[in-house]
């Protein structure tokens, strides 16, 4: 059952009365997160039914500060003696640990003081029957399709998560999102010549989530597409990244801006802010308050009022990913993008990330490439963060006079990934399907490793 807002309400004055206690008992400061969570899933392969579990937890976590040293405790025992315990402990370990220098509350006018509305629950929590018959229609459109010989299951989800957050510099909140999923895993061919592929959806309104039949069917066809693979000799062509995996890109952006990343000076992009390191044209927006997001929150774990930012603007890097340790250690205005667990400070990280269409068709993008490579899997963590220096593991399609032919597999491709963000060219068919999204991109001058 979803939490009512009276329970929000019990978890604020729970965390208020929590914070000022350990204020009371010697802590100069202090703040506290209680998390819960909801979660049904089932699992059936070939028909039958292999998991049904329903999964309820809540987690608090307690910050204390005592000057400049910090200490965080985490419990699931919401009992009165518990919690006083908890804040004893934590004051306890204050006193022990280093000085942080950059540790502290956030000032009461960096504050979130107007929460948006975000859209972010939906009232309808499926019944155990309705998942069932989600997983069902996936994982039978991905059977019906002509070339699948067996399946690795289905899976449909359902689950709802909610934040409390409250400190002693006044601010008070709480937010809650849901979400809904299905998909599957099907394999073509036999023997040494199997192939084996996937799909999913994920939405936080069930009715926004896309049929689960179609998300089946698409995950049938793209296996058997990929019977047949072959390796292809060492070359230098240009790559297609399909939106399914070229929201990594994104993702290897975001770890080199974050805060801590700079302040260690540990990332390619270290001295780049302000610099272009995209094309013109290029935008990449991070947006905590899209309606209905994946990753939305009216606030971020800091209590830090946060906002839409374009963390690309027409090519250029325009800011860090920062909370308030890091802001402080580099002599900057905290981003309000902190994220927190309950036994784990805060740190940095994106929201609603994504790359701005372009103004091609994916069609239009490939249209002149006499022989490149679509991407459609990765494989491998092979990325530098320090120097930008790109290897990975890949496969898809190749491209040949402009069309997409027959399928490779046990690829390389490498380069770095500044020259790989500086050739980055969009197309326009951008959709909101994931936390971090983005339209087919097309790279120029990967190397391209094969076997063949």
């Amino acid at each position: 059952m979803i939490m009512s807002d009276s329970h929000s309400a019990d978890d604020r004055d729970r965390l208020s009365s929590l914070v000022a206690e350990a204020k009371k008992r010697g802590a100069d400061a202090a703040d506290a997160v209680l998390i819960r969570s909801t979660s049904i899933s089932h699992t059936q392969r070939l028909g039958e039914i292999e998991k049904l579990e329903r999964q309820e937890s809540f987690d608090l976590g307690l910050r204390v500060f005592r000057g400049k040293k910090q200490a965080i405790v985490s419990s699931t025992d919401f009992s009165k003696d518990a919690l006083s315990e908890l804040v004893g402990r934590a004051i306890d370990m204050a006193g022990m640990v280093p000085d942080d220098p950059w540790a502290g509350l956030a000032d009461p006018d960096q504050l979130a003081v107007d929460i948006p509305d975000l859209d972010m629950v939906d009232s309808d929590e499926p019944q155990s029957a309705e998942l069932i018959e989600m997983a069902r229609a996936c994982e039978d459109a991905a059977r019906a399709v002509d070339g699948i010989t067996n399946s690795d299951g289905a899976e449909a989800s359902w689950g709802h998560s909610a934040v409390t957050l409250a400190a002693t510099n006044g601010f008070a909140g709480h937010y809650a999102r849901t979400d809904c999923g299905v998909g599957v895993s099907v394999i073509a061919g036999e023997g040494g010549g199997m192939e084996t592929e996937y799909d999913f959806a994920h939405a936080v309104y069930r009715s926004d989530l896309e049929d689960a039949a179609a998300v089946g069917t698409r995950a049938g066809e793209r296996t058997v597409a990929r019977l047949g693979a072959r390796r292809m000799p060492t070359c230098q062509v240009p790559v297609v990244f399909d939106p399914r995996v070229a929201g990594g890109l994104l993702g290897h952006l975001a770890g080199a801006i974050t805060g801590p990343s700079i302040a260690r000076g540990s990332s390619f992009l270290k001295n780049s802010l302000g610099e272009k390191i995209f094309s013109d044209g290029i935008c990449v927006t991070d947006d905590p308050h899209r309606p209905r997001g994946q990753r939305s929150k009216p606030f971020d774990a800091e209590g830090v009022a946060n906002r839409k930012r374009n963390l690309i603007e027409d090519g250029v890097l325009t800011t860090w990913l920062l909370d308030l340790a890091s802001a402080r250690q580099l002599g900057l205005e905290t981003t309000g993008h902190a994220g927190r667990g309950p036994s784990g400070p805060p740190s940095p990280g994106p929201t609603n990330l994504y790359l701005e269409a372009g103004d091609v068709s994916p069609a239009e993008l490939i249209g002149d490439i006499k022989s490149g490579f679509y991407i459609t899997a990765l494989m491998g963590m092979g990325v530098n963060g320090v120097t930008g220096d790109y290897s990975r593991g890949a496969s898809g399609f190749w491209i040949e006079n402009g069309e997409i032919t027959f399928p490779v597999t046990e690829m390389t491709i490498a380069n770095n990934l500044k020259d790989m963000y500086r050739s980055l060219v969009p197309a326009s068919d951008l959709e909101f399907r994931y936390g971090t999204n983005s339209p087919t991109v097309r790279l120029e001058g990967m190397t391209v490793a094969g076997g063949g």
